[in-house]
């Protein structure tokens, strides 16, 4: 769990076909991939970028997973056990780290400092679950609290357009997340793309 510098899964390549098949069907044109700094989100952006010749890459850990502090590498069934706050609460501080609400905060702000710096692109964002989460619920005003245990698949490919800080349409193109599958959102969401400038596009692939 969190910031643990864990390998990528054992069907890795496979997921990683799948999500690149996604971006393809889409037509996208990648200008620059950006991941989390920990090696399962950094080696899946490097592979995604060179299948897209995409030259620039850079990690940032403000998209790093949540930081669980003393609870990470413990397993999930114990962390919910031990602290009925575990995806719960998402105030919740765990000890020597951060609450999820604060992980959201880090990554939404590091988020729109991208839109701002490339506002005419298509980014790749390589991040984790719980970063979805909490993009999602952001931008599409979602309660984060309600959706701490939304699943996402490996094989998960959103689509963010976001123009002045504001997403204006959502979709997803590779497995559906729980958002999708539970009744929560309703994709294709927001304006019809064929009617908005297809600027600032972002485009989040989870692998951890």
């Amino acid at each position: 769990m969190g910031w643990g510098d864990a390998p990528p899964s054992l069907d890795w390549e496979s997921d990683l076909l799948q999500v690149d098949a996604s971006i393809r069907d889409r037509g996208i044109r990648l200008d620059a991939c950006y991941s989390s700094a920990l090696r399962r989100a950094r080696e899946t952006s490097r592979y995604l970028a060179a299948r897209h010749e995409c030259k620039q890459v850079q990690e940032f850990e403000a998209l790093n997973e949540v930081d669980y502090g003393d609870l990470m590498q413990r397993h999930k069934a114990w962390a919910a056990k031990k602290y009925p706050q575990y995806k719960t609460d998402a105030d919740f501080v765990f000890p020597g780290g951060e609450s999820f609400r604060q992980m959201q905060r880090r990554s939404v702000e590091l988020v729109l400092s991208l839109q701002q710096a490339h506002a005419a692109d298509t980014l790749l964002l390589v991040v984790h679950a719980g970063v979805i989460r909490g993009l999602i619920s952001h931008f599409l005003g979602l309660d984060l609290t309600a959706n701490l245990k939304r699943k996402v698949s490996h094989r998960y490919v959103g689509e963010l357009v976001i123009e002045q800080d504001q997403c204006v349409f959502y979709d997803e193109l590779g497995k559906h997340s729980g958002f999708v599958r539970d009744g929560i959102v309703a994709i294709p969401w927001g304006s019809n793309p064929s009617e908005i400038r297809r600027q600032g596009n972002l485009v989040d692939s989870v692998h951890g």
